[in-house]
C-alpha cells in the first residue's frame, strides 16, 4: 500500500480550497463583466479606509497562523524525549496553515500593489477583483479548517 508523505493532503486541501474560492467567487460575486470601480461611488480615495482595514486583517490572520506554526514547532524541542521532532499527523494542519500565511501575504501585496496602479489609471476588471477576492477568502478559510485540523489532532 502507497502511502503519501506527511503532509501533502495538507497541501492538497490548500491548493483545493483556492480552487474552489475562485471558482465559487467567479461564478457568483463577480460574475458581471467588465470593470469594477474600487472607490466605492466613484470618490477618489474612498478605498483607503478600507484598504487599511483589509491589511490589518491580513496581518492580524497571517500572524496568528505563523505564531502558531513557530510556537507548536518551538514546543516540540521540549517534548518527545529531545527528539525535536512533531509526530507526522501534525504535518498536514501545518502545511495548510502555511498555506494560510503565503495567501494572506499574497493579499496584503497584491492588494497594496493593485490599488497604487489603480489611483495611477489602470482599471479594476473582473480578474483582478476575483483574484484578490479568491486568495483573501482563501486565506481565512486556510486559517479555520487549518485550526480545526488542528484542534481535531491534539485532541484525538
Amino acid at each position: 500500500m502507497c502511502h503519501l508523505p506527511a503532509g501533502i493532503s495538507g497541501l492538497l486541501v490548500g491548493f483545493v480550497i483556492f480552487f474552489v474560492m475562485g471558482v465559487l467567487i467567479r461564478f457568483t460575486i463577480t460574475r458581471k463583466p467588465g470593470n469594477y470601480d474600487l472607490d466605492p461611488k466613484g470618490i477618489a480615495g474612498a478605498f483607503e479606509p478600507f484598504l487599511a482595514k483589509y491589511l490589518r486583517v491580513g496581518e492580524f490572520i497571517v500572524g496568528l497562523a505563523a505564531a502558531s506554526i513557530v510556537l507548536l514547532l518551538g514546543s516540540s524541542a521540549l517534548h518527545n524525549n529531545n527528539s525535536g521532532s512533531l509526530p507526522s499527523f501534525y504535518a498536514s494542519p501545518l502545511l495548510l496553515l502555511g498555506c494560510c500565511v503565503v495567501y494572506g501575504i499574497a493579499f496584503m501585496v497584491w492588494l497594496t500593489y493593485h490599488y497604487e496602479d489603480y489611483q495611477h489609471g489602470a482599471k479594476h476588471t473582473r480578474a483582478a477583483y476575483t483574484f484578490s477576492l479568491t486568495v483573501g477568502f482563501s486565506a481565512l478559510v486556510c486559517f479555520v479548517v487549518g485550526y480545526g485540523w488542528l484542534i481535531f489532532r491534539f485532541t484525538r
